[in-house]
């Protein structure tokens, strides 16, 4: 397993050095949040922040992402033709990104990659994609990754975790992706045992610096479709606006619309994220909508996040304790809240 120490300013210029082989993504300020960029000239990496307010899953499930392309001019050879449009696979590594995002795309791989069914665009990507985790010593008030089998500085899904030192980065190389980049990485020097040693014995106090705990241990046994039936969903429901920003924001959630969109004679097949927030989301061309009323579809998101996900893939619930929807829903609906009281109905 491969170690190296960089100082904070050597590691600024290592990534730019790997921006021959990667395209590098790193967490900028953006106003008064930080989101992932590519590193390029006039970009700078800030890694002293909390969480970016969009997850990095864009980057590999994008938000519209083209499909297919296809022609409907009569004098074309290929009129009528679907054909893939053109995609992009090469090295990426997302550095920076927190452990609770890293652990999102483990439980999103399997809608995508599974024995039954590989969405090509989505692993392609996600295989090209090596995840170079920054180990959480400061967690918002609103995370609860260790409630759902995450942590601060969990290795679940990472290629690489790096650990804060103050004034320099220590690598630790999790995966053969994850040695690969650090090989091609120039500067740093091996770490110590010793300092490897001090690293991870200094970032096993972090878990306790989460103060929400979510109880989910009870969920696996409650009856579908007794929670389903419910009495307390039209009073979780009450508040919500139907927004969609739970779901936008989440790193979890993977819900997709197709549609087509023609120019002239040049059309696009082309994927959009969705939400079951939306009126639409479930609306039949019949005009019947089996989720008209609000409080229905606010009971889909929860119930799918917490039950029905862990009773199909038969493990924890869909949700990496980010927090963001907390931190983020305009009328303070918490996810918190409704799985303990799915949890002890």
């Amino acid at each position: 397993m491969i170690h190296k120490v960089f100082t904070k300013k050597e590691w600024i210029r290592t990534l730019e050095a790997l921006s021959d082989t990667y395209k590098v993504f790193v967490p900028v300020k953006d106003g008064n949040f930080h989101t992932f960029d590519i590193l390029e000239e006039g970009k700078r990496p800030d890694f002293d922040y909390q969480n970016t307010r969009l997850s990095p899953k864009s980057l590999v499930y994008p938000q519209s992402e083209r499909m297919f392309e296809y022609s409907l001019d009569e004098n074309e050879p290929d009129v009528n033709i679907l054909k893939v449009s053109p995609k992009d696979y090469s090295p990426r590594a997302i550095v920076g990104i927190r452990p609770c995002d890293a652990h999102a795309f483990q439980l999103v791989k399997v809608n995508f990659d599974n024995p039954l069914y590989r969405d090509p665009w989505w692993v392609q990507c996600f295989e090209s994609t090596t995840l170079v985790g920054l180990g959480c010593k400061a967690p918002c008030s609103t995370c609860f990754c260790t409630s759902v089998g995450g942590g601060p500085f969990s290795e679940t899904g990472l290629d690489v975790l790096l650990f804060d030192l103050g004034d320099s980065f220590l690598t630790k190389a999790l995966t053969e992706k994850g040695e690969k980049l650090l090989e091609h990485a120039r500067g740093g020097e091996d770490a110590s045992e010793s300092l490897v040693k001090d690293a991870e014995q200094s970032a096993e106090p972090t878990s306790d610096k989460i103060s929400s705990t979510v109880p989910i241990d009870k969920l696996k046994e409650r009856v579908v479709t007794e929670l389903f039936d419910a009495p307390f969903w039209k009073e979780v429901a009450f508040a919500c606006i139907n927004c969609g920003a739970c779901t936008y924001i989440c790193p979890t959630c993977w819900c997709f619309d197709i549609q087509d969109e023609v120019f002239g004679k040049e059309g696009d097949r082309i994927r959009n994220w969705d939400t079951c927030m939306s009126p639409l989301f479930t609306f039949h061309s019949s005009g019947h909508n089996p989720r008209e009323d609000k409080f229905q579809r606010v009971r889909q998101r929860f119930m799918h996040k917490l039950k029905y996900y862990p009773d199909k893939y038969n493990g924890t619930v869909q949700c990496s304790g980010c927090g963001r929807c907390v931190r983020y829903c305009p009328v303070n609906i918490d996810i918190r809240q409704v799985c303990e009281m799915m949890n002890n109905y």
